[in-house]
């Protein structure tokens, strides 16, 4: 059986030390929704609309192509909802598509139905159908996201801001991935996938906690244009010349830059690590200011017992004796 390569060297995010594999913010367009063939499939099924118009009279042409454009059309916002659905649940700090494209898919997917079924005297049947076909595209494509994810407590402006300046450096990174495949070398093409994973890392990062793009914005701008300005200039020459010396010194700034990268993605991890700790600290000090105990430990198992005494038999006297006790210390 084929098994897919991953290592040091894959451009794929590494597992951690506890096994679970870090999070990593996926490329635009790397994330694709299960359901999006479908929408392909049903403008394939439309495809009579627009045959079956050239053998109609001028008024039937005209609802023909109208009914297969609006079935075509309505698949395309369909396609386009799935996607922009995909990229909102592979995040985990996302807001809501600013336009619900799969429910104005629907609304085109049963107009172009109710148009393509209608027949003069017969407009409540049509009317049916596109509702029929409305419902239908519901229950197969499901809702937009309605509302935003992991955005409590966090400045909608900062993360606008962050939004603007990652998709510049989403640009660079794919600028560079588009370069580095003129010099037809795939382990080149990896190192320089495994790069753009570790800076997409980073641009996680940055989307949970938009309040430390300040300090990082020409790591996202400055740096990665340098790169894809690198990354240009060296497939040009590199595909002409096959100077091993050019190679080296371009995976060398590859590793520069990485380590560079995953050394500002642990340094996030780690501030957010110490903001927690102090918020715990100032709660619990305020708890303490306020009477409140903390919570007492849990109780820690009794010592066994002897196991002589557990195999001797217990007489009544043993029952009576420590009871006997108690009564005389009250």
């Amino acid at each position: 059986m084929a098994k897919r390569f991953g290592g040091r060297f894959s451009p794929q995010p590494q597992p951690d030390e506890n096994g679970a594999r870090r999070p990593a913010r996926p490329a635009p367009g790397e994330v694709r929704h299960p359901l999006e063939s479908r929408t392909r499939w049903v403008t394939i099924m439309a495809i009579p609309f627009l045959i079956s118009a050239f053998w109609q009279d001028p008024n039937g042409l005209a609802l023909h192509l109208i009914a297969f454009g609006s079935l075509a059309s309505g698949m395309w916002m369909t396609r386009e909802g799935l996607q922009a659905e995909a990229a909102y649940d592979a995040r985990r700090v996302a807001r809501r598509p600013a336009i619900p494209r799969k429910l104005f898919g629907g609304i085109l997917t049963g107009l172009g139905l109710a148009i393509g079924a209608y027949v003069p005297g017969a407009e409540a049947g049509a009317g049916v159908i596109g509702v029929a076909g409305a419902v239908l595209h519901w229950l197969a494509f499901g809702t937009d996201p309605m509302r935003d994810k992991g955005m409590e407590g966090v400045d909608a402006f900062q993360q606008d801001r962050a939004q603007r300046i990652l998709a510049e450096g989403e640009a660079h990174l794919k600028a560079m991935q588009d370069a580095i495949l003129r010099t037809g070398d795939r382990r080149l093409e990896a190192r320089v996938g495994m790069f753009a994973a570790t800076a997409r890392e980073l641009f996680g990062h940055i989307e949970d906690d938009p309040d430390h793009i300040a300090p990082l914005r020409r790591y996202l701008g400055v740096y990665l244009q340098g790169a894809r300005d690198a990354t240009v200039k060296f497939s040009d020459l590199y595909a002409q010349t096959r100077d091993p010396r050019a190679r080296q010194d371009y995976e060398t700034l590859l590793d520069d830059l990485e380590t560079e990268f995953a050394a500002r993605s642990a340094r996030l991890l780690e501030g957010g690590r110490s903001d927690l700790d102090i918020e715990i600290s100032v709660l619990r000090e305020r708890l303490a200011r306020e009477g409140v105990r903390p919570a007492d430990p849990a109780p820690t198992d009794p010592a066994p017992a002897d196991p002589a005494a557990l195999e001797r038999p217990m007489t009544l006297d043993d029952l009576l004796i420590p009871r006997q006790g108690e009564k005389q210390r009250r």
